[in-house]
């Protein structure tokens, strides 16, 4: 059994206690990790802010910061290999993506690497002649940065990169749920030349969660997660009246119109909802299609389904791993048994698959019978595809529009008019059209309504992990007036 540290305070430890880390392909025990104790958080907590403070980093001009960025970035596309075999290992996620996204990440801290020396304040044209007014933008202090087990290290990269940038400090809590790749992460942060207690990296349960987020020296949290455990945050950070950014889950509609090129349309789906074995919080899980085309369109996909190549997810050739955890596939068998109770029908999959692991198949239902149905209404975190089907434009885009929450949502058509006309109607962070699951650092991540608030990605990333200071610099060399006249 492989064991893994926590990092405090630029040093590493085994932790209060330890537990067990399963493989998702087998179920059995593969390593031990450290988890945080209240004690663990505290210190992790008051070693951020001591950095925070200190001169090494608080006086770090904002062009070293980024070049400490621009180290990291490198060391993590050179350590990316081991990262996508721990990323593998731990939480399910088949190796030919966590090879491609960890690659990727590196890009993220090389863009926060180039915007740290960007983040600039403003002069006010003051309306008071013997003044000069300018804004600076400063850090915001101490985050908390809590991810979950999915994409971890690209949710982490956009969560450190803009906060170092802005020149706060941060303690990130890994889930515990595959944490693996981030406790490594840690080591190799350790190598980049940032003081220590710039960053902390914990794991543990709800404990150590509360703990952090309602510490009163946490300044900031940034949370990516569930609705349920966002609304537990929400209320740990009364205590400490800590800003929040929620990027949380999604029911995001994937529409597509009779003019579409149905080829690209079938393959971006079974990426939207099979990738990731559906564990995506951008997951295209409500297929919203035309009734012209249905028949014919969920045939195809069916057939691309049942396909797909399920196995063990360090196999390059597999295209859709187990699931993260034995609890999500026994909630998916709990959904789609209530909705087909309520009229929905299961076209392919549907049943946990036998054998060891947490395995659960591609899933297509369809819903057109039971519009209200558990499966349209709830976030499954799994593979599983859920189809309602209109008539007009307008049909669509109030079936899209149909959700609590407002993440992603995908567009299909050849209509360049009738493209605008849905991007201005969706509610929705982020709209594709004719395409899915496109991410870069320069855009900005988010949502609305149940899939939260904050953008993650982008200049406004780094903004977010800032405060303005007002300065008033009087210019006059006359004696100031008489105080109990305003001016």
């Amino acid at each position: 059994m492989q064991q893994f540290q926590q990092y405090i305070d630029g040093a590493f430890d085994d932790g209060a206690a330890q537990f067990d880390s399963l493989d998702p392909a087998t179920g059995a025990p593969w390593a031990r990790m450290p988890e945080a104790s209240v004690a663990d958080v505290n210190r992790a907590v008051e070693a951020a802010e001591r950095a925070f403070l200190s001169s090494d980093w608080a006086l770090m001009t904002a062009t070293q910061r980024g070049k400490l960025l621009l180290k990291l970035a490198d060391l993590v596309a050179e350590n990316a290999p081991r990262l996508a075999e721990l990323e593998t290992r731990d939480t399910g996620k088949i190796i030919r993506e966590t090879s491609a996204q960890i690659a990727y990440v590196a890009e993220y801290y090389r863009y926060y690497a180039g915007l740290a020396d960007k983040i600039e304040g403003a002069h006010l044209p003051i309306d008071k002649p013997d003044m000069e007014v300018w804004l600076r933008r400063e850090p915001v202090g101490v985050v908390a940065a809590v991810v979950p087990w999915n994409s971890q290290l690209f949710l982490s990269a956009v969560k450190i990169g803009p906060a170092l940038a802005a020149g706060c400090t941060v303690v990130l809590k890994a889930s515990e749920d595959g944490p693996a790749p981030m406790l490594e992460f840690a080591r190799i942060f350790d190598q980049a030349g940032f003081p220590k207690g710039v960053l902390n990296v914990i794991t543990g349960g709800a404990e150590a969660g509360a703990t952090l987020t309602s510490h009163p020296k946490v300044d900031h949290v940034a949370f990516t997660g569930g609705p349920e455990t966002a609304r537990h945050i929400v209320r740990n950070s009364a205590e400490n009246l800590a800003s929040t950014s929620l990027e949380l889950g999604g029911k995001s509609p994937f529409i597509v119109f009779e003019d579409a090129d149905i080829e690209s349309a079938l393959n971006a789906q079974v990426s939207g909802i099979f990738a990731a074995t559906g564990q995506s919080c951008v997951a295209g899980s409500r297929l919203v299609i035309s009734n012209t085309i249905k028949d014919e369109f969920l045939e195809r996909l069916k057939v691309k389904a049942q396909e797909v190549v399920i196995g063990a997810p360090d196999d390059m050739a597999t295209e859709v791993g187990p699931l993260c955890t034995l609890r999500q596939r026994e909630r998916a068998i709990a959904l789609i048994k209530a909705s087909e109770q309520q009229g929905a029908k299961v076209i392919t999959g549907g049943s946990a698959l036998e054998g060891d692991g947490f395995y659960f198949p591609p899933t297509i239902i369809d819903c057109s019978d039971a519009p209200e149905a558990d499966c349209i209404t709830n976030e499954f975190f799994g593979p599983v595809l859920s189809v309602l089907s209109f008539d007009t434009e307008d049909e669509a885009l109030e079936i899209a529009n149909n959700t609590a929450f407002g993440l992603a949502s995908g567009v299909f058509t050849n209509s360049l008019t009738r493209a605008h006309r849905m991007i201005r109607g969706i509610r929705a962070g982020i709209v594709w059209v004719n395409t899915y699951r496109a991410v870069s650092p320069i855009a900005p991540f988010g949502g609305h309504g149940l899939s939260g608030h904050g953008r993650e990605g982008g200049i406004q990333a780094a903004l977010d992990y800032t405060k303005v200071k007002a300065v008033w610099l009087r210019t006059s060399d006359d004696p100031i007036p008489d105080p109990f006249v305003m001016r």
